[in-house]
This record gives C-alpha cells, sequence and structure tokens, in this order.
C-alpha cells in the first residue's frame, strides 16, 4: 500500500468512527502534512481519493467536507474495497452472534470456488453481525482449514480478518463479489427482523490472499434498509 493510500485509509478511518465532526471541514492540507509527516501532493491525493469514493466534498474558499450522507445515512460500502464490517465500521459497537459452526466436507460448488477437492475440510460459519444493538448482516462462509487455521468460537466473536492477517500472517488482496437482490428466507426473517416481503442484498464473494490463493467464499445478507454499495470507476 502506497502512502497516500495509508493516509486516506486513516482519515476514512477518523470519517467512519466521527473523530472528525459532520459540520466543520476537515484539518487542512497543510496540518495534514505536518501530522503525517508527508508533502502537500501527498495529503491532495489521498484527499482526492476520498472525494472520488464520495466520501468528502470540497467546498471552494471553504475547505473539505464530510459528505452528509456517510454520518446520517445508511452504511455506505465501496464495492472495490475489502474491509470487512469492522473497519468499515470502526467506531461503532458490533456483536457478532455465532448460528452455527462445525467442520464439513465442501459440496462440488464449495469446493470449486476455493480450488479445493471434496476430501479437503471446509469450516462453515453462519454469523450474525449486530451493530449499536440491531441486526445488520448473517453471513455464510466457508473457509479451507488447512489454509485458514485457528478458526475457534473466540475469533468469530471478534475478527475473523485480523485473525487471518495479525495471527497467521497471511494478506489479503482482493475478492471477486456478485451483489443480487433477494427474497428474505425464513433463516432471514428469524435472525434479521425483517418481514417476509423484505428485499434482502446478497453479496456472493470469493476472498484471495496475495498468493493467488482463495481463502474464503461467502454470501452475506444485508438488511435492505441499512446498507448502500458505492462501486467507483476511475479514469486512468
Amino acid at each position: 500500500m502506497n502512502k497516500y493510500e495509508r493516509i486516506a485509509q486513516e482519515v476514512k478511518e477518523r470519517i467512519m468512527n466521527k473523530t472528525y465532526g459532520s459540520d466543520d471541514p476537515i484539518p487542512d492540507e497543510i496540518s495534514l502534512a505536518k501530522e503525517f509527516r508527508v508533502s502537500r501532493m501527498t495529503i491532495k491525493r489521498a484527499l482526492d481519493t476520498l472525494v472520488m469514493d464520495g466520501l468528502l466534498n470540497r467546498k471552494r474558499g471553504h475547505g473539505t467536507f464530510i459528505v452528509k450522507s456517510v454520518h446520517n445515512g445508511p452504511v455506505n460500502v465501496v464495492v472495490n474495497e475489502m474491509l470487512g464490517l469492522t473497519n468499515v465500521l470502526r467506531g461503532k459497537e458490533i456483536k457478532n452472534k455465532i448460528v452455527a459452526f462445525d467442520v464439513q466436507f465442501p459440496s462440488e460448488e464449495v469446493a470449486t470456488h476455493l480450488f479445493i477437492d471434496a476430501n479437503s475440510p471446509v469450516y462453515h460459519v453462519i454469523r450474525l453481525r449486530v451493530v449499536e444493538g440491531e441486526p445488520y448482516v448473517i453471513e455464510r462462509t466457508y473457509m479451507p482449514t488447512k489454509l485458514i487455521s485457528g478458526i475457534t468460537e473466540e475469533v468469530l466473536y471478534g475478527s475473523v480478518y485480523k485473525h487471518i492477517k495479525k495471527e497467521l500472517g497471511l494478506n489479503i488482496v482482493g475478492s471477486h463479489r456478485t451483489i443480487r437482490a433477494s427474497k428474505s428466507t425464513e433463516l432471514d426473517r428469524e435472525h434479521l427482523d425483517c418481514a417476509a416481503d423484505d428485499p434482502i442484498l446478497e453479496i456472493e464473494q470469493v476472498g484471495y490472499l496475495d498468493t493467488g490463493i482463495p481463502f474464503e467464499y461467502s454470501f452475506s445478507r444485508h438488511r435492505y434498509d441499512k446498507f448502500v454499495f458505492t462501486t467507483v470507476n476511475r479514469m486512468r
């Protein structure tokens, strides 16, 4: 990750956890350059990234402000990023409820997406993600036990991605995602407090390490009233 990308990520985290208020401009480029000990051009590039991501808005002569909907609206997830809910909602209270957790042999579909054979065991996890006391997402995840070791209930109550990066020393670099609208299921209605006619936003995802090996195949089902997903396309 380049310097400007690291700074952009840090500023984004400050935005999401409300370190910067939404009514006042964020610190100017000169102040941020001094804080991060980089050039003003590097800061400008970092802030440009957040402007293009829809998080910041520049007002000539007044400064750079947080887009109001970031704090007041549904959770805005940039489709191009792969941060995990814990990082996307940094600063908010997130609790995980384990609905199911076991080790099983993969179906043909799961084995195909994870590049493993039918005799390679996988973790099968269903987790409910509760944000500030409200259910937001229910996730069904498959991970190869040989590649992603040490998954326990303690890990599942925290951040799985943190375990992968910090404890296993593996580098997550990206994912392939399919986003679709879906009807709510009995499991959704039981855990997400949604009605039978409420739509669900489902993300089917294959996550990859820097070796090119897939480490995760998952289905995340989001409440329609809690999330918006943004795609960012940059001209090069």
